[in-house]
């Protein structure tokens, strides 16, 4: 990157390096798609032996409490490396979310199974017919004296046929408004009751599932907060994802990509090609400057809008992606990596994954609706 760094923020970039090389095995490097679990958790737990697996917790909950730049050198140095993408829905939003909001008994026993990798977390968010329009959600929960009985369908759930524990929304007061009927529930997907299915997606790999809940007895101290506030801690959950989302490591990785595919042209690139490459330079390096100034507001308890971080960290991915799909020609439609100069070259593959980063975490369109009445306070449109 173009930004001035301080002698200990080289220190600590040259350690990082240093230890990548030294540590991160060659059969997870340049990977397009999550490894299968076994390998992803090796892997996550060396890091969180080494100290590095939650840079953005507090040291009181165990995480690093690392700089928003020592945060970013961490992305940049895994993006040059290739490291892996790991499992992060305990790292980045339940953890946080219980870390705010959770039981004393729920933080003692979930935040160290997070860290250490022992549980693996997924999200039980959408539904069938309800998406971007989460509310309408239309999984019950009957409450009684010690438990939720929980019925109904998630999709589109995140490694839900790898995860232990799924934390979902789930109605539980029918007569409540639209919003504040809801509960946020942990439950553990080994109880009785759970079916898991994965779905095949269009970049040819099951990273996501559906999961079907019939008469799941989950105890009630699994209720985050209490019963019927789940949509408060829903929200504060979707706002921390969207800053993951649109934090630069998906951008820095495709640019990384990029960078190879130009590496391999060689001379072979024109004058369009080098102009297209530092217009996704020049517009990685914005969006480094909007998520930085973020964190650092974050950490000072300013208000952040995640909304505008989220659909720009999207759409500056993809936006790299399709520069790399112009760059490549006709090997745009070649569906597997090629190893050129000793370094892989990926022609398609984070191009077609890149897709949903617009649906993440509420969609683009939806996003963009939030910024309009949160932050240019454009009157709210009938529902």
């Amino acid at each position: 990157m173009l930004r001035p760094e301080s002698a200990a923020e080289s220190a600590f970039r040259d350690e990082v390096r240093t230890w990548l090389e030294a540590e991160l095995p060659a059969e997870l490097r340049d990977l397009t798609f999550r490894p299968a679990p076994a390998a992803a958790l090796s892997w996550y737990r060396k890091l969180s032996a080494r100290g590095w697996i939650a840079p953005h917790w507090p040291r009181a909950f165990g995480g690093m409490e690392a700089s928003p730049v020592q945060q970013l050198i961490l992305m940049e140095e895994a993006a040059r490396i290739g490291a892996p993408e790991l499992p992060t829905q305990g790292l980045n939003q339940i953890g946080p979310i219980l870390q705010r909001f959770g039981s004393p008994e729920q933080k003692a026993q979930h935040l160290q199974a997070i860290l250490s990798g022992e549980v693996i977390w997924c999200q039980g968010y959408s539904e069938p017919g309800a998406g971007s329009d989460l509310a309408s959600l239309r999984t019950r929960g009957r409450l009684e004296e010690d438990a939720v009985v929980i019925s109904g369908h998630k999709i589109w759930t995140t490694w839900g046929h790898h995860a232990d524990w799924m934390y979902a929304l789930v109605r539980t007061d029918e007569d409540a408004p639209k919003r504040e009927g809801i509960s946020f529930v942990l439950i553990d997907l080994t109880s009785p009751g759970i079916t898991r299915r994965p779905i095949l997606t269009l970049a040819d790999e099951r990273e996501f599932s559906e999961i079907f809940l019939d008469e799941v007895h989950v105890p009630r101290a699994n209720i985050v907060g209490r019963p019927g506030s789940g949509w408060t801690v829903a929200t504060a959950l979707l706002d921390q994802e969207r800053v993951l989302i649109g934090s630069p490591s998906n951008a820095l990785r495709a640019l990384e990509r990029l960078r190879r595919v130009v590496r391999a042209l060689g001379e072979g690139l024109d004058a369009d090609g080098r102009a297209r490459l530092a217009e996704a330079e020049t517009e990685t390096e914005v969006l480094v400057a909007a998520y930085l100034q973020l964190v650092e507001d974050q950490g000072c308890g300013r208000p952040v809008d995640a909304a505008t971080l989220k659909l720009l960290g999207s759409e500056t991915t993809q936006f790299i992606l399709d520069v790399e799909q112009e760059i490549c020609g006709a090997a745009a439609a070649l569906k597997y990596p090629e190893v050129s100069g000793g370094e892989v070259i990926d022609f398609s593959e984070l191009f077609l994954q890149s897709r949903r980063l617009s649906i993440y975490g509420g969609s683009n369109e939806i996003q963009r609706g939030l910024v309009a009445t949160r932050v240019l306070d454009l009157p709210k449109g009938r529902a």
